[in-house]
């Protein structure tokens, strides 16, 4: 028996108790789903009976160490688990009782080099520094200072790629001016060491491919727009009018953490500064960040995010879409790491955290607010940027990296977007944008 199974009796009478019958009749990844949609549902209307019951089914059917439908679906039984636990119902924690505790989220924390390793092996991240690099280096061709504001979920990663691309692709070596957002809200994947000691290292790495490089911290945070970052770059922006440099923005799926909520509702737990409360009540600060940035007038936008939508307030609602999306990476994960292995179990952990977030939390404390392609779009219009189309370099060189990996793995234009596929479904878009 598995350790986190639940120690119950048969759930209903002439309900199968086998494992082997229960996988026949419920092992495939659309009867996985409507048991947890029916579990969502008996939690939300606080049923102890059938929430057990279902749960009783789940861990059954679902072990971690499954399959990749049933790893997926093990991670929804565990965020299901926790939201019921979260919901003070005193029937609802009686049913968790029996429920074994090590069904925790043991997130890792990675050193540099582990974390560059674990980056390099899929294109869920490759893809967008690869298309994003590619941008950034024809919108500032010609410049001889680049100042490159990144907000980032991989702490820098992307950057070495950019500094190599710089150092043999633009002449004259321009100065290059870094500064990076330290997200504070314990995001992963997360890292061993400060970012003190991470721009040590970039500018050591720099100084060896002969780019002269300046990095600057600001500590921020999504929860209010990142607003310490902008004030930064405000204050900057009168220099940079001066001296004629580029300003690039790379946004590498990070921008999905800002709060969706209208401000008043963030208003109500948050600080926010004269110039947010002076914008209108129903502009969400999603949409007031992406104005703050236009108002720089950057020479160039990168917004690379995942492409799904986890923003409902309907938990069924969310949790079909997070599920339909999140097998993606329990299916790719076979082409590249072997079972069993230190770097899969911190793989998965983090699509847990993901998954957790998205089931187990509400209000501001739901940080995970994937949108789809469209609807950045729509906000990027709306904020007046327009779009910049890929190259046939970019396409090119995407493509040439995705032959690195499994076969699943396609790449498509829609529009002037390119867009990261895998067995045809959409996971990763990658957009740029200039002022208009």
């Amino acid at each position: 028996m598995n350790k986190n199974q639940i120690h119950r009796t048969r759930p209903w009478p002439g309900f199968p108790t086998s494992k082997s019958s229960l996988g026949g009749s419920f092992g495939d990844a659309n009867c996985m789903e409507q048991l947890l949609v029916h579990c969502a549902n008996a939690i939300e209307s606080n049923d102890a009976t059938l929430t057990q019951q279902i749960l009783w089914v789940l861990n059954n059917i679902a072990p971690p160490d499954g399959d990749s439908n049933q790893r997926l679906t093990c991670g929804f039984l565990r965020a299901l688990i926790a939201r019921a636990a979260n919901s003070g119902n005193c029937k609802l924690l009686s049913a968790m009782a029996n429920v074994n505790t090590n069904m925790g989220i043991d997130t890792h924390k990675f050193s540099i080099i582990e974390l560059a390793s674990f980056v390099d092996l899929t294109p869920w991240h490759r893809f967008g520094f690869t298309a994003a690099n590619t941008a950034i280096l024809e919108a500032v061709e010609g410049y001889s200072v680049i100042h490159i504001v990144d907000l980032s979920l991989t702490h820098c990663m992307q950057i070495p790629t950019l500094i190599d691309a710089i150092a043999t692709r633009l002449e004259g070596h321009p100065l290059v001016k870094l500064t990076v957002a330290c997200i504070t809200d314990g995001i992963p994947p997360m890292i061993d060491l400060s970012y003190e000691e991470l721009g040590s290292k970039l500018i050591n790495f720099a100084r060896s491919r002969n780019v002269v490089l300046e990095f600057r911290v600001i500590p921020s945070t999504s929860a209010d727009g990142f607003s310490s970052l902008f004030e930064q770059l405000r204050m900057q922006q009168i220099v940079r009018a001066d001296n004629g440099e580029a300003l690039v923005i790379n946004c590498h799926m990070m921008l999905h953490y800002i709060p969706e909520e209208t401000l008043s509702v963030v208003s109500s737990s948050t600080t926010l500064s004269s110039h947010q409360l002076e914008s209108s009540q129903n502009a969400s600060l999603r949409t007031m960040f992406l104005k703050r940035l236009r108002s720089l007038e950057p020479t160039v936008l990168v917004l690379v995010d995942e492409d799904a939508d986890l923003t409902s307030n309907n938990l069924v609602s969310r949790l079909r879409s997070a599920f339909n999306y999140l097998w993606i990476p329990y299916d790719t994960v076979d082409t590249f790491l072997p079972r069993g292995s230190k770097q899969r179990q911190w793989y998965e952990a983090d699509i847990c955290w993901k998954i957790e977030n998205v089931i187990a939390h509400e209000g501001l404390q739901r940080i995970e607010r994937l949108e789809p392609k469209n609807r950045w779009v729509q906000r990027m219009r709306s904020s007046s940027f327009k779009g910049v189309s890929f190259s046939e370099d970019a396409f090119s060189e995407v493509k040439s990296m995705l032959d690195e990996h499994a076969a699943g793995w396609g790449l498509k234009r829609e529009e002037e977007d390119l867009v990261l596929t895998w067995k045809g479904h959409n996971v990763v878009f990658a957009t740029a944008w200039v002022p208009t």
